[in-house]
């Protein structure tokens, strides 16, 4: 597979973010090199490291789509877990500084200047956050199967977020909280100016700060668990009723649907009829992963046969 044949399978979400929000960034960037706003400041930062981060993140979602060589025949599907694992050290050290700024401009307020500037730049910005927000949203819900139009849209993303791609669900809780950062760096600057609260700002730099340890922190611990190989009990579920809806299956002794980084690894081992010959065998097994491999994401489907015991074994409560 050709190099840039292996981009063009990199999350586009996550793409569109990171050009976005170094655009941003280098607006935001210039707006508090002539204003010296700290609130300013902190929004520089997180979209800083909001762009390094999703420009990794897609580079990893891209090469994760490497197919397996001899060294390492389990293909390369964990390797976005492994990038957005290291991605959170960028935004955790962007964190730090922006609550660090924030602390110590609530101990010595200043007065900023270029209140029009910085409103105009904060409000485009949010603007334009909210539009990378909503194709994020769009992208949660193609990828999770769910039709949904108008302002449901919203609330359907959030109800499925779970369930999405990594890499979307990265580029989804960063530009929330970036779009949610952005109104605050506002309020902050509002408050500022025409209530005489200086120390606004900074504790709307430390809120930013505080936002995006939140993104690091849900973000290492569900890449934490995609590197361990986490099980989807939802996907497990739906691929056990389809499989005891086929009158050759006496049981399910095993069933495992692990993800590996954006796909989904399928074994199971199934009991059978004892009087069924090996080519009846064969051709339940090939009906059955044709099945589970319409199944987004599903790239590996492993299936064993064994004689039917007489005892019950999966229990599809669980």
């Amino acid at each position: 597979m050709k190099r840039n044949s292996i981009l063009r399978q990199g999350n586009k979400s996550s793409l569109i973010a990171a050009v976005v929000n170094t655009i941003i960034a280098a607006v935001k960037g210039v707006a508090y090199f002539y204003t010296g706003n700290v609130a300013m400041f902190a929004e520089t930062m997180h979209s800083l490291g909001d762009a390094a981060n999703q420009f990794f993140v897609f580079i990893g979602s891209a090469l994760s789509k490497k197919l397996p060589t001899d060294r390492y025949p389990n293909g390369f599907g964990r390797l976005v877990n492994l990038v957005l694992l290291g991605a959170v050290i960028i935004v955790g050290i962007m964190s730090y500084e922006t609550i660090k700024e924030g602390y110590h401009h609530i101990l010595h307020p200043t007065e900023s200047k270029g209140i029009l500037i910085n409103i105009l730049v904060l409000g485009v910005a949010v603007l334009l956050e909210s539009y990378v927000l909503f194709k994020a949203m769009k992208e949660v819900l193609h990828e999770t199967n769910v039709e949904a139009k108008g302002m449901a849209i919203i609330s359907k993303s959030f109800g499925h977020l779970k369930r999405a791609k990594p890499a979307t669900k990265l580029v989804f809780m960063e530009d929330f909280v970036a779009t949610l950062g952005g109104v605050i760096a506002i309020i902050g600057i509002l408050l500022a100016y025409f209530a005489g609260f200086h120390a606004a700002e900074g504790i709307a730099s430390i809120l930013i700060g505080l936002m995006m340890f939140f993104v690091v922190g849900r973000v290492f611990l569900d890449n934490a668990k995609g590197v361990l190989g986490e099980a989807d009990d939802d996907l497990e579920e739906v691929i056990a009723k389809y499989i005891l809806t086929q009158p050759e299956i006496k049981d399910i002794q095993t069933l495992y649907a692990v993800k590996e980084g954006e796909d989904f690894h399928i074994e199971m081992k199934l009991e059978i009829d004892p009087n069924l010959s090996v080519g009846e065998a064969g051709q339940i097994k090939d009906r059955i992963e044709a099945k589970i491999f319409e199944m987004k994401g599903v790239t590996d489907v492993i299936i064993e046969f064994d004689e039917d015991d007489g005892i019950r074994s999966w229990n599809t409560t669980t």
